[in-house]
């Protein structure tokens, strides 16, 4: 690797947690004008067209019916159940916060189930970055007054569970068993199966009525092209180049920056408790991150 493309690659992370942390945002902004299996199926649909252009333009390799199968799992894992589920609860009026914070366990069950699984060993001190980014997310959290007392929908409350087993197992299981293939058609089939799941989803349960405002139309257009085309990809190149358990604990990062970005979109306050819980979080990525000493310094991404 060139010293040039290994510059490049450290602002990878960065990138994916800027663009990741909008999808928050996207789902509130399109959710009242159109169901969400069905937002999501045109979404799905949207996807697959610029992927295949892109896999034209780019010359992409073809997956051979093996690695296909892996990606349409990774992609049903990935997108399927943590989208769906995700999106699901806020529909069902869970806060974006309380999502959040629930999906925000992923890096500690993605670092348990990888030890066990791939045998990923951590240390001490990143187990203790573990658990401080999960405590700075909650202050952030706390901070803006986002967990304050709602009803608790058990609906919600599974969707946002499915949503966080389905984005851990996803993550490791593309790290096993997706490697080798090119991005943008590994990409492409799981963007397939995940439309063909929430096709299924939408013409079961839903009536598929759509109220054609602007600001849906821009959420979606957002969703796609921010999300399901930059931001997968960067991170399907973060979890070929690094640890699972490195991978995942960005997503810590995630809370703080939307946070931070509807404290200057939407001029929503950012509470002293707010601000402490940014710098725990981020520090605890540091310790998660932090380079290993030079014997076991292999994984260059996620340095």
């Amino acid at each position: 690797m060139s010293e040039r493309l290994h510059r490049l690659l450290r602002w990878v992370p960065l990138l994916f947690v800027l663009l990741w942390s909008t999808g928050f945002i996207g789902a509130k902004y399109g959710l009242p004008y159109i169901e969400p299996f069905y937002m999501l199926f045109l979404r799905m649909l949207l996807t697959l067209v610029v992927f295949a252009v892109l896999m034209k333009m780019f010359g992409a390799r073809p997956l051979s019916l093996r690695q296909a199968g892996h990606q349409m799992v990774t992609g049903l894992l990935v997108h399927g159940a943590y989208l769906g589920g995700v999106f699901a609860a806020i529909d069902w009026q869970m806060p974006a916060g309380i999502a959040s914070l629930l999906v925000g366990l992923q890096p500690l069950l993605t670092a348990v189930v990888a030890w066990f699984w791939l045998g990923n060993r951590l240390q001490v001190v990143q187990w203790a970055g573990l658990l401080l980014g999960l405590a700075g997310v909650a202050l952030v959290l706390l901070g803006g007054g986002r967990a304050a007392s709602f009803d608790l929908a058990w609906p919600a409350l599974l969707s946002t569970l499915l949503a966080l087993v389905g984005i851990s197992l996803g993550t490791l299981y593309q790290k096993r068993f997706g490697q080798g293939g090119d991005l943008l058609s590994g990409s492409f089939y799981q963007y397939l199966a995940t439309a063909l799941l929430m096709g299924l989803l939408s013409f079961s349960f839903e009536s598929r009525e759509v109220s054609w405002h602007p600001q849906l139309i821009l959420a979606l257009l957002w969703l796609v092209f921010g999300l399901s085309v930059s931001a997968i990809l960067l991170l399907m190149l973060m979890i070929r180049e690094g640890e699972a358990a490195r991978v995942a604990s960005y997503f810590y990062l995630v809370p703080p920056v939307t946070a931070m970005e509807a404290w200057w979109l939407f001029d929503e306050r950012l509470a002293p408790l707010s601000l402490a819980g940014i710098a725990v979080a981020v520090l605890g990525v540091y310790l998660v991150i932090r380079p290993k000493p030079a014997s076991d310094g292999k994984a260059a991404l996620a340095r």
